[in-house]
């Protein structure tokens, strides 16, 4: 028999136990949780954390190591048959360390969680902000240009914070994005003897930097002339920097419309071009992803800037060509072929690549490849359309329509029976 992972406790032994604590420390903890932390032989945390018990929590106090997450088995193995607590900011199972024991520890020997008020939770109050209407991000660990699908105009945001330096960071992120005028406010130390607050707008925002342990309010507002982003897929043309290579704005809606990205799925994009299709396919909801294939370095450079500008810093873009480069890459929900259909071995290779269910969408402009889809219709099913959009333009002194040149796309679904279309 296998012996169990590291991060399994032997069968009869105590529970981890994770306690969430806040900036006002052991008096603000309920007896429960004062009990768990009294009678730990094990207390492990931040050092911030640990410095918040009093001497009568006389567990051996064990700092936790960075980077966090792949010390955790080897951690618990090491006090494995001892009772250990956890120490977390908070509510330990928002954006807390709640979520990585639970998922290391599994549904056998799950953590007992004794939650505190979030700074969420407090800053809300703070704020007077119904807690459900308020969006919540984190830019811990993470790039602040994440924040970029959350800017609308007259939304409100609260960003976990990842140190001192991220108020004027974000208040320069929201000065590029257009959102300067937004109000900010700073809370720090929320719970805590020393709390306070600073605010100011994005575009006047000077203030040195205050306490690491802070959480920032955006009133998103939108300056004057800045571009206005929509919600779905379909952005305006002049969002992208791009060459010329880039899926207009109506067949982009339609193509992202036939992918039908659903939360926590991920996409191939394959001739990436400008990005436009990954990075609306990323913009429907936070946990999709995707990959984005471009054999030309330039262009998956510029693939690469227009997702940090538009809130998808998460976008990886792969250089190099198609099918080649496919080999490794995580399983796709969808895949998206927009350039080098006629490559040897492409649709094959995605085709294969594709689970029951997935879904597979081409485009293309020349005889060449529509011949080619066309073939693929006829043995695989699914549906071809023909896409053609037109322009208003000036004709001398009247107006006109210039056609541009119609896109085929085919797109199908693979059946969960018989790995066929559906």
């Amino acid at each position: 028999m296998s012996p169990a992972p590291p991060s399994t406790p032997p069968a009869g032994a105590p529970p981890v136990s994770v306690v969430g604590i806040g900036a006002d420390g052991w008096a603000g903890l309920a007896d429960a949780s004062r009990n768990v932390l009294l009678d730990a032989e094990v207390l492990i945390g931040g050092p911030r954390q640990l410095d918040l018990l009093p001497p009568d929590c006389a567990g051996e106090r064990v700092p936790w190591p960075s980077p966090l997450r792949p010390a955790v088995p080897g951690l618990l193995a090491a006090h494995s048959g001892k009772r250990v607590a956890v120490l977390a900011s908070g509510d330990p199972m928002f954006y807390g360390i709640g979520r990585t024991l639970t998922e290391l520890l599994g549904d056998q020997a799950p953590p007992r969680v004794l939650p505190h008020p979030s700074s969420v939770s407090y800053a809300c109050a703070r704020l007077g902000w119904p807690l459900e209407d308020t969006e919540v991000l984190t830019v811990v660990g993470r790039p602040v240009a994440g924040l970029g699908t959350a800017l609308y105009d007259g939304r409100r945001l609260l960003v976990l914070s990842a140190g001192a330096a991220t108020p004027a960071q974000v208040a320069a992120y929201l000065r590029e994005q257009g959102y300067g005028p937004s109000r900010m406010r700073v809370l720090e130390q929320l719970g805590g003897e020393r709390e306070e607050l600073a605010e100011g707008t994005a575009d006047a925002w000077d203030r040195p930097h205050g306490d690491p342990l802070n959480v920032i309010a955006v009133d998103c507002r939108r300056a004057p002339g800045a571009p206005r982003l929509g919600a779905v897929p379909g952005l305006p043309d002049e969002a992208y920097e791009h060459d010329g290579q880039l899926t207009k704005r109506h067949v982009r809606a339609a193509t992202l419309g036939a992918l039908a990205p659903a939360p926590g799925e991920l996409l191939w994009d394959i001739g990436g071009g400008s990005g436009s299709i990954a990075v609306e396919w990323m913009r429907t909801h936070r946990s999709c992803g995707a990959v984005t294939v471009e054999r030309d370095p330039l262009r998956a450079a510029r693939i690469s800037r227009n997702a940090d500008r538009l809130g998808v810093p998460a976008l990886r873009v792969v250089t190099g060509r198609a099918p080649g480069v496919l080999a490794g890459l995580p399983t796709p929900d969808a895949v998206f072929i927009g350039g080098g259909l006629t490559a040897p071995g492409l649709l094959e290779t995605c085709w294969e690549a594709l689970p029951s269910g997935g879904r597979l969408v081409a485009n293309t402009v020349t005889l060449e490849s529509e011949a080619l889809l066309a073939d693929w219709y006829r043995r695989h099913g699914g549906e071809l359309v023909r896409l053609a959009v037109a322009h208003a333009v000036p004709v001398g002194g009247f107006t006109g329509w210039r056609q541009a040149m119609p896109v085929t796309q085919w797109s199908v679904v693979k059946s969960a029976e018989t790995g066929e279309q559906r």
